[in-house]
């Protein structure tokens, strides 16, 4: 009688192999069976719009059009349980009472998105978490102390007068459509770098740093298809895909320029050599940072260095630019608030040849409309965290540790309990007496409680010198051929550029 196949010398190995790895398999479903089945009891308090069996709200969050999102926050107040698939779910908030409870908590950043930077930007301020964010912290606020900041007054003005110099040979005397964006982000990028790292890299005029710009741009799109899209949560999914590869060629991209931005630095301070800026009475955000390291050692590493330049580098130049471009948008569609600013900017700066930071102070007005920018348009329209421990709103109903939860700020920022007609572009809502009745977590561009954004009086300044020397040399109008679609990344973008009609104005 002949042996069965299981009875041969190869073959039991390959069937215990097999039954091992089915036996793994079925734990595996258990586990996520499971999972689903406490997510849902988790969130039965929270009703939610109608979600696909395995796909969950994916599709509507994939897509460029936050009209949606503000359908769900009218129709389902506070919150609403957001299903990444069938085993995921992250808890969409958005009213200013359940902000408040959340931002004033300690919660570690939540592995999604920013488990997802890492491998580009490293570990730095914006994805840290516990005692060595503190140190962190701690050791880069000197950097954008206001001292500090008010010399960078002139080296803003002569990037962004650069730029304008660029505007005006390409209209001339003419009404013409120009695509800005592209404009914008080189010039957020030459602040940044002369700024926090003293460089005087002439990327508007010698492209040199157009593939940083571009590398970012694409990154910041599969962050956030990663994001929504359940099966590249994990890892080595991610990694063998398409996506996963060009991202890790993009992110080589990013570390050959932050490895440049430190070596440059650390050659000149070794052979003696002074900084170009040399009559500087600031320390730049650089020097900071090295002498961090020279004082901590054992405590800030070489791989912190570069994390914490690379997160200046593209958080300095990134949000910036959005800001700036959906500024001048904002503007361009309501010609009276521009037209109000520009007579506010005339009398107070002139014609706008010197400018300090006690003017910048008395645009009242003009702060206003940068306000009710980031109000109608918030450049970060989202942050997360994990909770570490349960966590109870105001009207009773509550979470378990381990939940991702996400302060929807464009929710928030739209929401018609909070604002009224919140689709209007009003600036008079920033008013004192209008902002001191609103409820205080109503407005967060730049989050709240202790993990708020550091670097936001730098972009209120550099928002404040850039839109006052537009507006003295040109007027703007939308480009009404070309509508404009938000590309929602990591940071709210033009989906195809922002295009829109320069006429350069007399300087008499």
């Amino acid at each position: 009688m002949e042996p069965s196949w299981l009875e041969t010398r190869g073959a039991r190995p390959l069937y215990l192999a097999f039954v091992f790895g089915l036996a793994l398999g079925l734990l595996q479903v258990i586990k996520l069976y499971l999972r689903r089945q406490r997510l849902l009891r988790d969130l039965r308090p929270f009703p939610a719009p109608p979600a696909h069996w395995f796909h969950g709200h994916q599709k509507l969050l994939q897509e460029d059009k936050m009209e949606k999102l503000e359908e769900i926050v009218e129709k389902y107040p506070c919150a609403f349980p957001c299903w990444v698939g069938p085993f995921q779910a992250f808890f969409f908030i958005y009213d200013p009472d359940y902000a408040k409870t959340f931002l004033n908590r300690t919660d570690p950043k939540s592995q999604y998105p920013y488990k997802f930077m890492t491998p580009c930007l490293g570990k730095g301020l914006l994805n840290l978490d516990g005692p060595k964010w503190f140190q962190h912290r701690r050791l880069l606020t000197p950097g954008l102390h206001c001292d500090t900041l008010k010399t960078y007054v002139e080296v803003m003005a002569h990037s962004v007068n650069t730029m304008l110099g660029k505007w005006e040979k390409i209209c001339g005397t003419q009404d013409t459509t120009v695509e800005v964006f592209e404009f914008i982000s080189l010039m957020a990028l030459d602040i940044i770098m002369q700024c926090a790292f003293s460089q005087e890299t002439n990327c508007q005029i010698n492209g040199t740093y157009d593939p940083y710009v571009k590398a970012t741009s694409e990154l910041s799109k599969i962050i956030f298809y990663r994001f929504y899209n359940f099966w590249h949560h994990h890892d080595v999914i991610f990694k063998f895909s398409p996506k996963g590869h060009h991202f890790q060629e993009l992110s080589k991209v990013l570390h050959q320029y932050t490895e440049k931005v430190i070596q440059d630095r650390k050659k000149s301070l070794k052979a003696g050599i002074k900084q170009d800026n040399t009559q500087k009475k600031y320390q730049d955000f650089l020097d900071i940072v090295l002498g961090a390291q020279d004082e901590n050692e054992d405590s800030f590493s070489d791989t912190d260095l570069r994390s914490e330049v690379s997160t200046f580098m593209l958080a300095g130049h990134n949000a910036s630019a959005a800001s700036l471009s959906w500024l001048l948008y904002c503007l361009a569609l309501h010609p009276e608030h521009q037209e109000r600013c520009r007579e506010e900017i005339r009398s107070t700066l002139g014609d706008g040849s010197s400018i300090s930071w006690d003017q910048l102070d008395e645009m009242s007005y003009t702060t206003m409309c940068i306000k009710e920018m980031f109000r109608l348009i918030p450049p970060v329209p989202s942050i997360s965290r994990e909770l570490s421990k349960p966590l109870t709103f105001p009207d009773g109903r509550s979470l378990p540790a381990g939940m991702n939860v996400v302060l929807s700020i464009w929710g928030l920022h739209h929401n018609p309990a909070v604002w009224n007609s919140p689709q209007v572009f009003d600036p008079l809502r920033f008013t004192k007496e209008n902002s001191d009745q609103r409820h205080p977590y109503a407005f967060l561009t730049f989050s709240a409680g202790p993990r708020n954004c550091i670097g936001q009086q730098f972009a209120m300044l550099e928002l404040k010198v850039a839109i006052a020397l537009i507006l003295l040399r040109f007027r703007v109008a939308p480009d009404l051929t070309r509508p404009l679609a938000f590309s929602n990344h990591l940071v709210l973008k033009p989906k195809d550029g922002m295009h829109l009609h320069l006429k350069k104005l007399s300087m008499c």
